[in-house]
């Protein structure tokens, strides 16, 4: 269970934003005040939302320098 509470942590901060204003940014690369914006109108019910939430927490609570050693090089192709 641990595991794959580790990879579903991986996979969010790696998750590419698929829309929006930063569409093509890796979820933990966006601004915290876009996902304060994105807390007050509701994330979306679905796995996206969800890891918005998480990485919302993350930068909450002062812990995005914790979780950047996560980020997976880009490929050259992108």
């Amino acid at each position: 269970m641990l595991k794959n509470n580790q990879q579903e942590l991986v996979n969010a901060v790696n998750q590419v934003m698929p829309f929006g204003k930063y569409q093509g940014r890796r979820l933990l690369e966006l601004p915290e005040p876009y996902l304060v914006w994105f807390h007050g109108q509701g994330f979306p019910d679905n796995k996206l939302g969800r890891q918005l939430a998480l990485i919302y927490e993350i930068k909450l609570n002062g812990l995005e320098a914790t979780f950047k050693p996560l980020l997976t090089p880009r490929s050259s192709a992108s």
